[in-house]
């Protein structure tokens, strides 16, 4: 096998196990607060555990993302609790549209013509999303509230991306793993009061947590880290593409939740403006970020 292949099968399974957040994170009976503080606090001392990168380049910068990182994970969590996974990864794909509003003032990058039309495609999925109201279920108690989370979850992380960019033009090694420890902490230290108090919970609870964040979490951006020395961004960006497209299959799979066919049609349309823009970048303007 060539390195580049291991290097794709690596990030392949980092995608995989990314992908399984959804159907995890409904599978625990503890509550919102608790799954994201905990998920978090186990992730970050991982991170720090299994990669010695992570525990240096600690800077005022990378805890400035790390804020806005934390934020994307526990209001990840929190609009997994109330709606479909389907409808939370789709709108949290919608960071594409943020981060190409947030790029001209932020970064000071200009909106190109071609930007126009992933932006107008992304607000096509969003709106479908939002305009199949689905009924409350077991596994979604809540979806207006629930989507409406998921949205300001892919808002920050559409910031988390331009806050990472801005701290590689001064640096290109410059703690953007740093700022993930930094945002796992975060979220921990965040989440902890309103967690406790923690009352008796079977074992299996406290193995999905250390599945979600030694694995789902920890694991998978190990995986990351190591495949993003050896591939390109653009088809690196591809390979990852996977954890939306099967983040709804398996919360089907677990707790047999089928997301509306109006969510299915807006993700199609969001992950498909992705994807043409990740490849008209790659072809056009060659750069780390897509």
């Amino acid at each position: 096998m060539t390195t580049g292949s291991a290097a794709r099968l690596r990030l392949a399974a980092a995608a995989l196990l990314f992908s399984t957040g959804g159907a995890a994170i409904k599978a625990a009976h503890f509550d919102a607060w608790q799954i994201a503080g905990f998920r978090s606090g186990v992730a970050a001392l991982t991170l720090l555990l299994c990669l010695p990168v992570a525990r240096r380049r600690w800077s005022w910068r990378a805890a400035l993302v790390g804020v806005s990182y934390a934020a994307t994970l526990v209001l990840f969590v929190l609009a997994n609790r109330l709606t479909t996974a389907a409808n939370t990864i789709f709108l949290q794909s919608t960071a594409p549209l943020y981060l190409l509003l947030l790029a001209p003032w932020l970064l000071h990058e200009p909106v190109r013509r071609r930007d126009l039309f992933v932006m107008a495609a992304v607000g096509a999925g969003l709106l479908l999303v939002f305009v199949g109201a689905e009924s409350p279920g077991v596994t979604a108690p809540d979806p207006a509230q629930g989507n409406l989370l998921a949205v300001l979850s892919g808002a920050c992380w559409a910031l988390t991306l331009v806050g990472l960019r801005w701290m590689g033009r001064s640096d290109p090694d410059g703690g953007g793993l740093a700022a993930v420890v930094i945002g796992n902490l975060l979220a921990f230290v965040g989440c902890l009061p309103l967690a406790l108090p923690l009352g008796p919970h079977p074992a299996g609870d406290w193995v999905t947590i250390l599945y979600l964040g030694v694995v789902q979490i920890g694991l998978a951006y190990v995986l990351v880290t190591s495949a993003l020395e050896e591939l390109p961004a653009f088809e690196a960006s591809l390979i990852l593409l996977v954890e939306p497209a099967l983040n709804p299959l398996f919360a089907w799979l677990v707790h047999g939740e089928i997301p509306g066919g109006w969510a299915l049609a807006g993700g199609a349309v969001i992950l498909g403006a992705t994807t043409v823009k990740t490849w008209v970048d790659a072809r056009l303007d060659p750069s780390p970020f897509p």
